[in-house]
């Protein structure tokens, strides 16, 4: 009897070991986006590499129509693994990052962390976040 409790006790530490950890292709992110108006679209790019994000070779993107000043979009189906996300608000709807005279965007533009770059956009590592199941990011465009 000690030997069964003592086999089952060991089957059930080490399934719980293991139980927390995310299935591959089991984790998804969703981005909260505050637009502060209606109109236009989000346009997000998704990186799985430091590599490719910047070849600016995306895993996965989305075109999210701005509805309300608040718009979400959800990326499922991917491996636990380091992620970084590119964005900008296409308020006109052209479907391109406009910008001025010296190449500085004029519209609206934000990274995953809501990471900062300087004089260009952030870098892989501080926009890099990590996931392993369901991770929620509210994005302030700016």
């Amino acid at each position: 009897m000690k030997i069964r409790i003592a086999l089952i006790a060991a089957a059930l530490v080490s399934t719980a070991a293991f139980a927390p950890q995310a299935r591959a292709q089991d984790s998804s992110v969703t981005f909260q986006f505050e637009t502060g108006r209606t109109g236009g679209t989000v346009m997000v790019a998704l990186f799985s590499s430091g590599e490719g994000y910047n070849r600016d070779q995306s895993v996965a993107s989305r075109v999210v129509p701005v509805t309300a000043e608040t718009v979400s979009v959800t990326f499922e189906g991917l491996a636990p693994g380091s992620y970084a996300m590119r964005s900008f608000y296409d308020i006109n709807d052209d479907g391109e990052m406009n910008t001025n005279l010296f190449g500085m965007p004029v519209e609206p533009y934000a990274f995953s962390n809501n990471a900062r770059g300087n004089m260009g956009p952030a870098s892989w590592d501080r926009a890099r976040f990590n996931v392993n199941g369901a991770v929620v990011q509210t994005i302030s465009l700016r």
